[in-house]
């Protein structure tokens, strides 16, 4: 969330994206591009989605509990928007406080996921989904959120299990996606154009974050 509430995503109103099948396959004189475009694409077709399951998470260990869905837009992705990206937040405050926002619909915000200070993974919001935790609607519709308990000017919240167990997180979301484990991939909400946020913060240890996630990465899940 970082040190200011962060701002609607602008676009909760706007539908899912045009489906262009029929003329632009056919266009492709090829049977077996057409066969690959509808296969990829059948789920475009109004009311046809991805099966879902009430309560599941996208991490193992993860413990579901919802965000209000004023604060996140339905989609399948990664079919509908690429995800290419993992962004680093820091709360602003304490877990319980987080989750008591993600859920108002008020706020306008939340992330996929929250990482406690010991370790604890939280996920809110479907990776399927997208997440208004940017504040940049192209930012939104390409990445995973991850808030972390604490207060960006207190580097004694940012402990070692949080570090582990975020990067843990962070290896599994960039194997599932074929996210490259480099920082023009993994970033904070500060680098996200536009934003007036600052965290994760001057003492977010990007070295010892980074290092962890290529290690867990090369770790069987």
């Amino acid at each position: 969330m970082g040190e200011r509430k962060a701002s609607k995503d602008g676009d909760r109103k706007v539908g899912r994206r045009a489906l262009l099948i029929g003329g632009t396959v056919a266009a492709a004189g090829s049977a077996v591009l057409a066969r690959d475009e509808l296969a990829r694409l059948w789920w475009r077709t109004p009311g046809v989605e991805k099966p879902r399951k009430e309560g599941e998470v996208d991490y193992a260990g993860a413990r579901w509990v919802a965000a209000s869905d004023a604060n996140w837009r339905r989609a399948d992705r990664p079919d509908d928007y690429g995800i290419d990206m993992v962004v680093v937040h820091v709360t602003q405050g304490s877990f319980d406080s987080a989750v008591k926002a993600f859920q108002d619909p008020g706020h306008r915000a939340a992330a996929h996921y929250i990482v406690r200070q010991d370790g604890h993974v939280t996920q809110m919001i479907r990776e399927l989904d997208v997440a208004y935790h940017a504040g940049n609607r192209d930012y939104n519709e390409r990445s995973v959120g991850i808030e972390h308990e604490g207060f960006v000017d207190r580097p004694q919240d940012l402990t070692d299990e949080m570090y582990e167990a975020s990067a843990g997180l962070t290896a599994r979301i960039c194997a599932r996606y074929d996210i490259p484990v480099d920082r023009e991939h993994i970033i904070g909400h500060v680098e996200v154009p536009g934003t007036d946020h600052t965290d994760p913060g001057r003492h977010w240890d990007w070295d010892k974050y980074m290092r962890l996630v290529r290690r867990a990465r090369t770790t069987p899940a």
